[in-house]
């Protein structure tokens, strides 16, 4: 056994809400997602439970959302690249923002902390505020913390999906 250095570590989050004509419904996309992230420099290493979510902005379609953690010692530009291919792959046109998409794939968080360029922020920037994010997040690192705050993504998960307090005020009886 090399005593090497652990393979940096990647969360990366993947979503679908249009029917692939070769690999199905949206469930079945990210799954042969998930088998598409394999290859020589990126190693599986677990994968959160694949959730159904509302979409966000004017999509009508509901998303099927998951959350892949990969090893690799692709850099975060390397990394965003070879997302991007994979988008490709599966037929993503780039452009209209919220649109219905067949693949969106995001890195959410990396072991090596936070990298910003024009082309990418890790973190990803809104991923505090996205339940289906953080929900299959917490199911396989919920210890990770976020390296902005500081918090757990179990912590960030809760602070989300907190009840509100209910104004008592105005109760009828």
């Amino acid at each position: 056994m090399s005593n090497a250095m652990p393979l940096p570590l990647y969360a990366i989050g993947l979503g679908s809400n249009r029917r692939h004509a070769r690999y199905g419904d949206p469930r079945a996309v990210l799954l042969a997602a998930l088998a598409a992230l394999e290859s020589d420099d990126i190693e599986a290493v677990d994968a959160s439970p694949i959730i159904a979510s509302d979409p966000l902005g004017p999509s009508r379609r509901r998303y099927a959302n998951a959350v892949a953690l990969v090893a690799s010692q692709l850099s975060p530009p390397e990394m965003l690249a070879r997302l991007q291919e994979i988008e490709a792959d599966f037929g993503r046109r780039t452009g209209q923002r919220w649109s219905a998409r067949t693949l969106d794939l995001d890195i959410l968080l990396w072991s090596g902390g936070v990298w910003s360029d024009a082309a990418l922020t890790i973190p990803h920037p809104a991923m505090s505020n996205r339940a289906f994010v953080l929900g299959p997040l917490r199911a396989i690192v919920p210890e990770w913390q976020h390296p902005l705050t500081g918090r757990s993504i179990r912590q960030l998960a809760a602070r989300l999906t907190r009840p509100k307090p209910v104004d008592r005020g105005g109760s009828a009886h």
